[in-house]
């Protein structure tokens, strides 16, 4: 099956400067994909971006803080006037601020958490799909986590977050799929990222990961081909699902 038919379209890619984000984005740029690169440093999206760029791909950087509602309108309004139109949304951008007992997390860190992880994700959808419509419609992938479905030790407030991320994209998938638009999510595993960085070093997530089904940590590669699966015409019947990448862990 060939994905490689992104040819044209326009894809905005949060939480694109390293990790997971950055390996959709050079997978998106490798089937032909415009992008348009954000996270919260403009540094580092410009980095990837100009490397997108040198490998003969497409990009622009342009940052945003998934969790500020000025710079997610401002994301949206550079968009248009840039490219007049939006064909893919790949909501990437986390954070776990606090990784600990439930009753120690600070209230700081629990608003971070639920804006940039929530907030963030509701409105930058919210602003992608009026413009996905115009085009034609359009898809958009959330990337959740397998925290959704089982909370993982010392991430109470990440699991619920990623639980809610779920649910988001069900309920704008049934909302506005007959518009056009599609909405999906995968949820990797423990994937070995600076931003998991804790987790991966655990000793006690080692051994757990070293009895699983497919015995290692994910890599943000690994990721890549259900994203551009999801994003595709071949996955134009499919919408409202979660796609599982976490190497057996859910199994039990």
């Amino acid at each position: 099956m060939n994905y490689n038919d992104l040819e044209g379209k326009v894809a905005v890619i949060n939480g694109a400067s390293r990790g997971i984000g950055e390996a959709i984005a050079r997978g998106m740029a490798a089937c032909g994909a415009q992008l348009v690169l954000s996270s919260r440093q403009q540094d580092g999206v410009q980095a990837v971006a100009d490397s997108i760029n040198s490998a003969g791909g497409r990009a622009v950087a342009q940052a945003c803080h998934a969790g500020h509602l000025d710079e997610i309108d401002a994301l949206f309004a550079f968009v248009r006037e840039k490219f007049g139109r939006l064909d893919i949304l790949v909501n990437n951008a986390a954070t776990n601020p606090y990784y600990g007992p439930a009753t120690g997390l600070p209230p700081e860190a629990f608003d971070k958490t639920v804006d940039v992880n929530l907030k963030g994700p509701y409105y930058l959808t919210s602003g992608a799909i009026p413009l996905m419509i115009e085009s034609g419609g359009g898809s958009v992938v959330n990337v959740a986590s397998i925290a959704a479905l089982t909370s993982l030790p010392g991430q109470a407030v990440y699991s619920m977050t990623k639980a809610g991320l779920v649910n988001l994209t069900r309920s704008f998938a049934k909302e506005y799929g007959q518009q056009g638009v599609r909405v999906n999510a995968i949820l990797p595993g423990v994937v070995e990222t600076r931003f998991a960085a804790a987790l991966v070093e655990d000793p006690s997530v080692q051994k757990w990961m070293s009895r699983l089904p497919i015995p290692r940590a994910g890599q943000p590669e690994d990721m890549v081909a259900g994203v551009l699966y999801l994003v595709s015409d071949h996955a134009a019947y499919t919408t409202g699902t979660t796609l599982v990448m976490d190497g057996g862990a859910t199994l039990g």
